[in-house]
């Protein structure tokens, strides 16, 4: 069956109050967060293929987004990079339909527009983007969580501890799925974790696990935590090693906790001043890792 501009399997499947959770890669999703928090819930609930985009052509540029080639039976196959949908249906509570959305480079408004028909096709209650961003945080301290959030969930945020988004400045095109599902009555939220600008981890465990507690709590999941956790641990403890063996980082993150206790305290939550050469490291670590 076809949806705009996805193909969606058949025969449909019937959902029960469907959820969508939603990724952006490359966009908001640094060190995998979202990436593997999806991934850990759909391993979990045994999801199922739902659609993909017909042409992404239409929408990414393959010389940045590369095809990769994998042998198949003996034989070599080409992957297309693709926007793609998964679903599970739960034995109580609401179903869930997954979309792992990549950056469109071309048609950003159409590319938006067809999520937006998925959504509206199956009634989705709620449309939830997760990922990550960099900010200059500590890794000593809990992680920030800040989200948005428009309809009955709004006050659900404060009480699991998410901070209000002040965010202003670029962003990506993908943003017009939660600024108009609420035409089509739909609830809104997102969850970006911050992570520490100076960790640059190809698989953050820390922030993973951060995304996956609020989770668990919000949707009430009986997910067993102990291996991430174990994870996250090794992590921070890694980067104390690493912090201890650089006296430059160790300022920083010193200077950091200042600024994140700063930032607890104040109520408005004003920022508190970095020093220059606080504001120098973070700027050279950007240039550093692009």
């Amino acid at each position: 069956m076809k949806i705009g501009g996805f193909q969606i399997k058949e025969p449909l499947p019937e959902l029960h109050e469907p959820h969508a959770l939603a990724i952006l890669r490359p966009w908001i999703d640094v060190g995998g967060v979202g990436s593997m928090t999806l991934a850990l819930i759909e391993n979990h609930f045994h999801a199922q293929p739902f659609g993909h985009l017909i042409k992404p052509d239409k929408f990414l540029d393959f010389t940045r987004y590369r095809p990769v080639i994998h042998f198949v039976a003996g034989r070599r196959q080409v992957e297309i990079p693709n926007t793609f949908i998964n679903y599970v249906k739960r034995s109580d509570g609401n179903d869930f339909i997954f979309f792992h959305l990549l950056e469109p480079h071309m048609l950003g408004e159409d590319y938006a527009d067809y999520v937006l028909l998925v959504l509206q096709a199956f009634e989705v209650k709620r449309y939830c983007l997760i990922g990550s961003m960099y900010d200059v945080v500590p890794h000593t301290r809990p992680l920030i969580i800040t989200g948005t959030a428009v309809g009955l969930v709004e006050g659900k945020l404060h009480q699991l501890g998410v901070e209000p988004s002040d965010y202003e400045g670029p962003t990506t095109i993908a943003f017009l799925v939660s600024q108009r599902a609420p035409k089509h009555d739909m609830e809104v939220m997102s969850l970006i974790v911050h992570l520490p600008q100076y960790s640059r981890l190809e698989r953050d465990y820390v922030g993973t696990l951060r995304l996956m507690e609020v989770l668990c709590s919000l949707y009430r999941f009986s997910f067993s935590l102990e291996e991430l956790r174990r994870k996250a641990a090794e992590q921070i403890e890694e980067m104390n090693q690493s912090v201890d063996r650089e006296p430059e980082l160790k300022q920083v993150v010193q200077q950091l906790e200042e600024y994140y206790n700063a930032r607890a305290a104040t109520i408005e939550e004003k920022r508190a001043k970095l020093s220059p050469e606080v504001e120098k490291f973070l700027r050279d670590v950007t240039r550093r890792f692009g």
